[in-house]
């Protein structure tokens, strides 16, 4: 097989439309107005290139794609209506069957879950996702270089969290290496950390993370595997479903190997909704994007971008696209027209009619396409019939999807959060060591504080009862000039005494246990 069967085209839709697969990482577009048949074009070629062994991975926004996972029905309402274009466009191995589906689900409710760290999407992603400023995201870029120099590994939203603390509290140090770092930065960005949060983005970064050969697998019986995002709910947040996608481009673009021009594709990535990637995009991201897109194909990737207006995708992106499927353009506005002129404009000119009236009237499952035929040339503008889908047109139920999920190939992998140590965990123990350092140096301090106090109250004692023997002993004198030595020496024995209790008494204290650490040993030494 080297060849994906698209639709008929041509008088009477006899004249097969064929993707080469060859080509199929070279990249498409599949554009039209709401309803006019994109979700099933994009379900009919990734079966096909599922049945050419072709891996896919897709984004299910409707809920709808999921039907990939169940062979469509004889009985069904739409199965003579099949049958009968099948019969129309000359599609003569028409049957129904599913295909191996892998379910993902950033929530963990619809599929596995699907997660990245902080820092593997990387600051320029992570700043488009939170939206930051010029100022805020070059306080970032300080972050993860900070992550990096000092070994403190970003792998959740609390280890980003953790480290923007520290960046504030330690910003006049930063500033002088890095550049100004303010605090009003720091905690703009810890805002926009919040809202991501309540937002269920948390959900997104931790471990164990992707890894891109489970996107890539083939079954036993050499078909390729479809995984499809549950991208319904992931659809309130669009930066966050844009930047993921995004992301896993990016990642796709850096890991895997230079293949040259493969037979077929290594991974086909359809791109739906792909207007979000571009909304209010900074001009660094479309570079980026740009490149992904002029360079991935060499690794053996092909992405197609789904979306309702070809203008949705900037210019130098829609150039690389090199098939291309238009379904009905509606052209009520002027942008609508502008959008509509500059479709028709993007395809080789077919005499036989007007691509412009064309894109205009097309009806449901039906479009003007081009594929890149020998040497890379586009091929002539045709309007074709779409083949019919083999799956199941529409969603399966919830416990069917809960059965495919059971039994995948990695269920149990990543159902399970791992918290290794990271960048919250080395600074809450820095933070623990610090502050039991200062806890010891407090009481050292005290400590030598106590002393001084003993020693000075104990000299205190000391210079009194040297007072009062003195005294004693003058008025001893006074009375009996021969008794004097005799009462000197009572008065030694009562001073003595004296001390001995008043030791004995200070040393069952608080006062004398920190006497005898240190001060009497001081004194007497002294003596």
């Amino acid at each position: 097989m080297d060849r994906i069967f698209v639709g008929g085209g041509g008088e009477g839709y006899g004249m097969p439309q064929h993707l080469l697969l060859k080509y199929g990482n070279r990249h498409g577009l599949i554009a039209g107005a709401t309803g006019t048949g994109k979700t099933v074009t994009l379900q009919i070629l990734a079966e096909s290139f599922s049945k050419a062994g072709v891996p896919v991975f897709l984004s299910d926004v409707k809920g709808d794609l999921s039907g990939l996972a169940k062979s469509g029905d004889a009985l069904g309402k739409l199965h003579e209506a099949f049958t009968s274009r099948a019969e129309t466009i000359g599609f003569t191995d028409f049957g129904y069957d599913s295909f191996p589906v892998t379910f993902w689900d950033l929530y963990g409710e619809q599929g596995h879950p699907i997660r990245t760290t902080v820092s593997e999407m990387g600051p320029l992603l992570l700043s488009q996702l939170l939206q930051l400023t010029e100022a805020q995201e070059g306080v970032l870029n300080i972050a993860f270089r900070v992550s990096d120099e000092q070994g403190l590994p970003l792998l959740d939203l609390k280890d980003l969290q953790s480290l923007l603390v520290w960046v504030g509290e330690n910003s006049d140090s930063l500033s002088l290496r890095y550049g100004n770092v303010s605090t009003a930065s720091v905690g703009a960005i810890q805002r926009a950390l919040l809202v991501l949060e309540n937002q269920g983005g948390d959900r997104l970064f931790g471990e164990p993370a992707l890894e891109l050969s489970d996107i890539m697998r083939t079954d036993p019986d050499g078909r390729g595997r479809i995984s499809i995002l549950a991208s319904d709910k992931l659809m309130a947040s669009p930066k966050l479903y844009a930047t993921f996608l995004l992301w896993l481009l990016s990642e796709l673009f850096e890991e895997l190997p230079e293949v040259g021009n493969p037979d077929k594709p290594k991974l086909v990535f359809f791109f739906d909704e792909a207007h979000l990637l571009f909304d209010d995009a900074p001009k660094a991201l479309v570079d980026k994007v740009e490149q992904v897109a002029r360079l991935i194909r060499s690794k053996g990737v092909g992405v197609y971008f789904v979306t309702q207006n070809p203008d949705d995708v900037p210019e130098d992106i829609l150039g690389q696209l090199g098939n291309r499927v238009q379904h009905a353009l509606r052209a009520f506005t002027a942008r609508d027209q502008k959008a509509l002129k500059l479709a028709a404009e993007t395809y080789r000119m077919n005499p036989r009619f007007d691509i412009e009236t064309a894109i205009k009237e097309v009806g449901t499952g039906e479009a003007v396409t081009s594929f890149l035929e020998a040497k890379g040339v586009p091929g002539m503008a045709e309007q074709t019939l779409i083949r019919p889908p083999s799956s199941q047109l529409g969603p399966i139920t919830a416990g069917e999807r809960e059965e495919i999920v059971k039994t995948s190939p990695i269920a149990g992998k990543y159902e399970a959060v791992v918290d290794r140590e990271s960048a919250f965990e080395l600074l809450k123990a820095r933070a623990a060591a610090a502050a039991q350092e200062a806890e010891a140096a407090e009481a050292t301090q005290a400590e030598a504080s106590g002393n001084v106090r003993g020693r000075d109250e104990l000299e205190r004692e000391f210079s009194k009862a040297r007072r009062y023997d003195g005294q004693s002993y003058e008025r001893a004198s006074t009375k009996t000039g021969t008794r004097s030595t005799s009462s000197r020496k009572s008065t030694d024995k009562s001073f003595g005494e004296e001390m001995t209790k008043m030791v004995m008494k200070e040393l069952t204290g608080t006062t004398g246990r920190r006497i005898v650490r240190g001060i009497l040993g001081g004194l007497f030494k002294a003596r």
